[in-house]
């Protein structure tokens, strides 16, 4: 669910060149664990090339591996939309791979919780004028809360999951580090991972590339080998999440005005759900001048809009905060006025910037005025002083401009 592509291009596979390349991905995954050969691990299977491997190779390094896949959303839908890339046929794929691998492995049908804690959060979102980020509740909520619980009542001494990020034990806690294929990294999407399940969580690709990954997994004939990283929002097959939305949240869908920042009302919509922020097309409005969504206005249901560098921000305030730095919390970093890499989105680039708290709030401000930034996505902290390391995050509640 985390990674989106563009289309279901041809993978790249990278062959194993000898029995030596194979060793040293086994190897590899084993450094990543930091156990005793034999302990038990669960391993998160979502049915994709990348937790499967991860699978495969604990259990060729010696590990006890239990797989588990979570059923989330409903994959007879996800079956139904033409030209997707091996819709529905996850937890089926999971359970044919397990089964080859020689490992056992269970489906928990997590369905409910999924859909209190993503779906409707994500429906929600909307409606207040956010730009949600499903992947990261999903990992926050289903994956790294209560699948960690189940991980824990079958005995075992970690969870490894397939993410493209890395984990580091310095001392006596673990740090979260970029993969070491920037092209791949999670980093963004794990902002929230807390460090009592950074010290429990394992991540044995995060020093392997793409089609190494799909090498090993031809290299052990598993028949995912090729098979496309996912597509889309998961439980949106359509790829139309506004019609998901208004089914869940008609109430979206009522009319309001499109007003210019200067107070001119330029046209009408038909719902408030339609757009977000730095949205420019679709607004169905001729000044003379590019326009963009610069606010969005849920209880009056005004969509407004102005000129680009009206979408410059100087300061955003984080809610639902998490800290992995060295300080004790984030709001004591902040205190410090500690320096920051922010990122606001997770094709972005990090920008420098500072921590800082006001009347109470932990605000993240911007050496320049930062491009892209929405209520609701998330904002993901990491060091200037060592870009690598993760320091944390929050989710964006409310923004400040630069003046215009």
């Amino acid at each position: 669910m985390i990674l989106v592509e563009d289309i279901c291009a041809i993978p790249n596979i990278a062959p194993m060149s000898d029995k030596a390349d194979m060793d040293a991905a086994v190897e590899s995954a084993r450094a990543a664990v930091g156990l005793p050969i034999g302990a038990r691990v669960v391993a998160a299977m979502s049915g994709g090339v990348d937790s499967t491997v991860v699978a495969a190779l604990l259990h060729k390094a010696g590990y006890d591996v239990v797989g588990v896949t979570l059923q989330l959303y409903d994959h007879g839908a996800a079956l139904k939309k033409k030209g997707a890339c091996c819709a529905g046929q996850d937890i089926h794929d999971a359970r044919l791979a397990a089964d080859m691998i020689g490992i056992p492995h269970y489906v928990l049908d997590y369905e409910s919780r999924f859909k209190d804690a993503v779906i409707d959060q994500f429906a929600d979102s909307y409606l207040k004028g956010q730009t949600p980020v499903p992947c990261i509740r999903c990992n926050q909520t289903v994956k790294f809360r209560d699948l960690l619980d189940v991980a824990r009542d079958l005995g075992a001494e970690a969870m490894a999951t397939g993410h493209y990020v890395r984990r580091a034990a310095v001392g006596n806690r673990s740090q979260m580090r970029k993969a070491i294929d920037h092209s791949r990294d999670q980093s963004y999407f794990l902002f929230a991972t807390t460090q009592d399940q950074l010290d429990y969580l394992r991540f044995p690709l995060a020093d392997l590339e793409k089609p190494q990954v799909r090498g090993v997994a031809a290299e052990l004939g598993l028949k995912i080998a090729a098979k496309p990283d996912s597509q889309d929002i998961c439980f949106v097959p359509s790829g139309d999440y506004r019609t998901l939305i208004d089914r869940l949240r008609p109430q979206g869908r009522e009319a309001g005005e499109i007003v210019h920042m200067d107070g001119r009302v330029l046209g009408k919509h038909s719902g408030i759900t339609d757009y977000t922020i730095g949205q420019r097309r679709g607004l169905n409005v001729a000044v003379g001048e590019p326009l963009f969504v610069t606010k969005l206005e849920p209880e009056t249901r005004r969509v407004v809009v102005g000129p680009r560098e009206a979408l410059l921000t100087a300061a955003l305030t984080l809610e639902e905060t998490n800290w992995l730095g060295d300080e004790a919390t984030i709001e004591e970093a902040a205190d410090a006025g500690a320096p920051v890499l922010a990122r606001v989105r997770s094709t972005r680039q990090p920008s420098l910037a500072r921590l800082a708290r006001i009347d109470g709030e932990v605000k993240v401000v911007f050496e320049e005025g930062e491009e892209g930034v929405a209520p609701g996505q998330a904002c993901a902290l990491y060091s200037p002083a060592d870009p690598e390391r993760v320091l944390g995050g929050g989710f964006i509640r409310d923004t400040t401009a630069v003046a215009v």
